[in-house]
């Protein structure tokens, strides 16, 4: 499925957060969690910057959706992300059994800007969604928010 106008709408609000989050000293990462009739249900960024380096918005997301949907509504729901999940936030969605994924960049674009910029390399490999959770619907990146997103990872690396 290719990201419409309404998907590109969802995908600018996770970056907005992504942006919050940059501002608050943390990593650019934020995401949103839509319903099947468009309704936005739960939103957050990053907040590993208080050390704990779990607490990405995606986890966050299929935390909040294991408690408050039922699954056939976790299915047909809709995970709005700046960046492609991680590994453990991949697995966290598969688990909780939600719908489709859309992101702005891929988990290997993140990687590349790290590397351009001269930083560590992350301990955890850039795996594609699909790696991880085979049967996922996923769809991305989104070139219209490439060069937005790039620039808050350098912005990241930069400090």
């Amino acid at each position: 499925m290719a990201i419409s106008d309404d998907d590109l709408r969802h995908l600018k609000r996770a970056v907005e957060l992504a942006e919050q989050a940059l501002e608050a000293g943390d990593e650019p990462y934020g995401s949103v969690l839509v319903g099947h009739d468009g309704q936005v249900l739960f939103e957050d960024h990053n907040h590993v910057v208080r050390g704990d380096e779990t607490q990405h918005p995606e986890l966050a997301i299929a935390r909040w959706a294991a408690h408050h949907l039922d699954e056939s509504a976790r299915a047909t729901a809709t995970v709005y992300t700046s960046g492609e999940h991680c590994p453990m936030c991949s697995a966290a969605h598969g688990w909780v059994g939600l719908g489709r994924i859309v992101y702005a960049h891929s988990a290997e674009q993140a990687r590349a800007w790290a590397e351009e910029c001269g930083a560590e390399p992350s301990p955890v490999a850039p795996l594609p969604i699909t790696t991880v959770v085979p049967d996922a619907q996923v769809d991305g990146p989104a070139p219209q928010l490439e060069e937005r997103m790039r620039a808050l990872h350098v912005a990241l690396h930069d400090r």
